[in-house]
This record gives structure tokens, C-alpha cells and sequence, in this order.
């Protein structure tokens, strides 16, 4: 049977990116690639991170954890390597490999950036798995912020959080008790965003899946996206999905 081809409906690229940036992303960028499949369950995946604010808040509360960043948009990748990075100016000539790590401010070692759509990202995964007992990455969170609403009915179908791909990545979380976090209540999966009506939608597909919403509560969380607000809602809503 052929290979269904995975469609990404955003937009990959934007303005062109500054000489700097456009630096890192040749060099720097290639350094930072997740390395194959990883059992550990101390892993947090953030999905379409867009230029970076809490993947960065992520990494600097988690220096515990490995924090892996899935963002098809290259200006947003862009935008991350500058933050992460030291402002004074590189030249690839001058630096090798080891000392391109050096780049990265000390609070930021622990990101890894998947520069496309995060389910290639799982199926490289799966591809170099070799045994059941090594099935690929786990997570212990996945976060989702401020995805796309697709408001346009016509345009429902591209919506990213469909019962499928929600079933998709409930295979993806860390199991009940693993260690090292023996008290662990499992993966969880925090979804947020100010269209209602997406929110409403959302819920109706996690009711298909073998995920249950969390009573927990998160306070608003900060990124340009949540300031842009273009629903004009009061406040972002949240969910926090895991396995029963």
C-alpha cells in the first residue's frame, strides 16, 4: 500500500530571515536535531512553538529534562536560535562543531528543535525502533498552545487536534509509575487556546479517544499568540488530556 504523504497546512516560511539568523539555522540548527528513538520518560514535547517564549520558559523551569520543540515555520525556528543563542556575531568559518554548542546560553542546552511537522517526527522514531521494548519517544507532557482554529467550516478538516491525531499522541505518553518519577500519574497533554468554539470542538474529538480531561487548572500563560488574542475572547481556555 502506497505511503500516505503528511500534508502541513501552515505556512513554513515568512519574511526572509536576518544574515544572523539565517546563520544558526544552517549551523547551528543541524546540531540540535533530536537523535533517535528515546525511552526515557523525562522528555516534554512542545508542538508548534511558534517564536519560542515558553518553549524557553520550559527549559529553564525543566533543566532536569530534555525539551523538544516540533515548529514547521522556519522564522519561528529562526526566532528560538536567536533567543537561545549569544547575541555577539559568529562566522561559520571561525567555529567548529563542538564549540557551536557553546552558542547556547547554559539555561537552554537541554532544547532539541524538530524543524517540521511533528508526525514525521514520530515515524523517524518508529522507523529506527527495533524491539517492542524500545517503541520510540515518550513524553511527560505535550503541549499545544494557541494552535490554529481554522474557523472556516470548509476548512475544519485541517484543524491539527482531530481524535486522531489526539490518539496519536495518547500512544506517545509516558506510562503510570515509569521511573524515574515512580509516583507519576502519567503523560499528560495541555492543550490552550481563545477560540471557544475550537475548544468546544476539540473536546467532542477527545470524547473518540481513550484520553480524559484533568480538574486541574492553569493559570494564563504568556505568548504573543495569547496577546494577539484574535478571537477577542476574555481568556484562554485550557485542557490537560492524559490516559486513563
Amino acid at each position: 500500500m502506497e505511503k500516505q504523504e503528511i500534508r502541513t497546512f501552515g505556512r513554513v516560511r515568512g519574511k526572509k530571515l536576518s544574515a544572523r539568523q539565517q546563520w544558526l539555522v544552517d549551523n547551528l540548527l543541524p546540531e540540535l536535531a533530536p537523535t533517535g528513538p528515546d525511552p526515557d520518560p523525562n522528555i516534554i514535547l512542545e508542538i508548534g512553538f511558534g517564536a519560542g517564549e515558553h518553549l524557553l520558559h520550559l527549559a529553564a523551569a525543566h533543566p532536569d529534562k530534555l525539551i523538544i520543540g516540533a515548529e514547521p515555520f522556519i522564522n519561528g525556528v529562526a526566532s528560538l536560535l536567536s533567543q537561545m543563542t549569544q547575541s555577539t556575531e559568529h562566522r561559520a568559518q571561525s567555529i567548529d562543531n563542538d564549540n557551536l554548542l557553546n552558542l547556547i546560553k547554559p539555561e537552554y542546552r537541554n532544547i532539541r528543535i524538530w524543524p517540521d511537522d511533528v508526525r514525521k517526527l514520530f515515524t523517524l522514531s518508529l522507523s529506527r525502533s527495533s524491539t517492542l521494548q524500545n517503541p520510540g519517544l515518550r513524553f511527560a507532557q505535550i503541549w499545544i498552545l494557541h494552535p490554529d482554529p481554522w474557523p472556516k467550516t470548509r476548512h475544519e478538516k485541517r484543524r491539527l487536534l482531530s481524535a486522531e491525531f489526539l490518539e496519536l499522541l495518547a500512544g506517545r505518553l509516558a506510562p503510570k509509575g515509569l521511573p524515574p518519577e515512580a509516583s507519576a500519574k502519567g503523560g499528560q497533554i495541555i492543550i490552550g487556546t481563545d477560540h471557544y468554539e475550537y475548544y468546544d470542538w476539540i473536546l467532542e474529538q477527545v470524547k473518540k479517544t481513550r484520553l480524559t480531561t484533568s480538574d486541574q487548572r492553569l493559570a494564563t500563560i504568556d505568548t504573543r499568540y495569547q496577546r494577539k488574542n484574535k478571537a477577542g475572547t476574555a481568556e484562554p481556555k485550557y485542557l490537560i488530556l492524559g490516559k486513563a
